[in-house]
């Protein structure tokens, strides 16, 4: 019997079973307070500080600059918006790829005096290192830029530009949501290089959606978004979501411990699905660029990217069109365009991020109905025309 295949690994994942198992006692028998002072509540905070070590190994940080926070969102919040209301209004520099958790935010410092300055990027999704260096020669005070961009999966060189920033005196950030599980960090050495700090989410890795962290240096002096009880070291009060961080830690720690299998499975896959491609006439977006060895952006000339998700899905295959947190908006992704790719063109985009589950038998497969739906859309057309 047919199985649909998922194949939407940006968007979320499925829970690993050793998280979910690691997570179960905590809505039932051990459900204390982390703030609780009874064993119920000693028992909750363990559990919450074991997985902090266990976020901070896998990224290579210290336990104390974990934050725990509800998700990458409001991780990139508390970032932009925590860091804002510790400096005088002044320019913040964003990449023009970054994620809505990122632009919106910085945006909103607008009403606030401070002004946004996007950094274009080149034809394969890099950062165009001319327009960085003029950007921070307007001395932003804060710098974002993303590691691995969700939508195409390229890769920037952070440490690089986080050092060039760092002598221009801003503070740097990078949203790591898509990379961690997948590419190796260490925000020890990015820190070192001047990476201030870093956001991840545990449901892009196996963990369970709730849960997120901010890693940051704790020179950086950020102002909380949400005030209450002091947890999180007084930048995110609120009782802990024990259950949700007991899953990211485990899945941070599975993620790193199958990491250099789970990428060559994926790149295998990946060269699997990109060979299939070609004799469809698809542009693959930013092949020519280091990417995730998990993610596949493409389109097929002529055809809407949203009806050909429709009829995939249709077909046993999820995939998406784009991000799935603006998947709402009809408009063309502000990722492509700011490629340079033609609007007509970026309406017809389609994601393909693999996890570690998919096998060479179900590329096979998507590739075989997406053949034929393809087929079917140029059929049409041409009946159309």
């Amino acid at each position: 019997m047919f199985a649909p295949a998922y194949l939407d690994h940006n968007a979320t994942t499925p829970v690993v079973p050793a998280a979910l198992t690691a997570m179960l006692p905590y809505f039932s028998a051990q459900h204390g307070n982390a703030s609780s002072r009874h064993e119920f509540g000693r028992a909750a905070r363990r559990a919450v500080d074991e997985a902090r070590q266990r976020v901070a190994h896998a990224v290579g940080a210290h336990p104390t600059e974990v934050i725990f926070t509800s998700g990458g969102s409001e991780a990139n919040n508390l970032f932009i918006k925590g860091a804002a209301l510790r400096l005088k209004p002044g320019v913040i520099a964003v990449s023009a790829i970054e994620h809505p958790c990122v632009r919106k935010p910085a945006q909103a410092l607008s009403r606030q005096g401070w002004r946004v300055r996007e950094i274009a990027v080149d034809a394969e999704c890099r950062l165009a290192s001319a327009d960085f260096s003029a950007a921070l020669a307007e001395r932003p005070a804060l710098v974002s830029v993303m590691l691995a961009n969700n939508e195409t999966g390229v890769l920037q060189d952070i440490a690089a530009l986080a050092a060039e920033a760092a002598t221009a005196g801003a503070c740097f950030h990078t949203d790591a949501v898509q990379a961690l599980g997948k590419i190796s960090l260490d925000f020890r050495s990015l820190n070192t290089a001047g990476v201030r700090a870093l956001t991840l989410s545990a449901h892009k890795l196996g963990g369970p959606k709730g849960a997120g962290a901010l890693v940051v240096d704790k020179r950086v002096d950020l102002a909380p978004l949400i005030d209450g009880g002091g947890h999180e070291r007084g930048l995110r009060s609120g009782t802990e979501n024990v259950p949700a961080i007991v899953g990211f830690g485990v899945a941070c720690e599975q993620a790193v411990l199958h990491l250099a299998a789970s990428a060559a499975h994926l790149r295998s896959l990946r060269t699997q699905l990109e060979g299939g491609l070609s004799p469809l006439g698809a542009r693959i977006f930013a092949q020519g660029a280091d990417r995730l060895p998990n993610t596949v952006y493409f389109s097929l000339p002529g055809i809407d990217g949203e009806t050909l998700v429709g009829k995939l899905d249709r077909a046993g295959y999820a995939v998406a069109s784009g991000s799935a947190c603006s998947a709402a908006n009809p408009e063309a992704s502000h990722v492509l365009l700011a490629m340079g790719v033609t609007p007509e063109m970026a309406r017809g985009a389609v994601r393909v991020s693999l996890g570690a589950t998919n096998t060479e038998t179900e590329i096979a497969g998507f590739l075989q109905a997406l053949s034929a739906i393809h087929a079917q859309l140029k059929s049409m057309t041409a009946m159309v025309n």
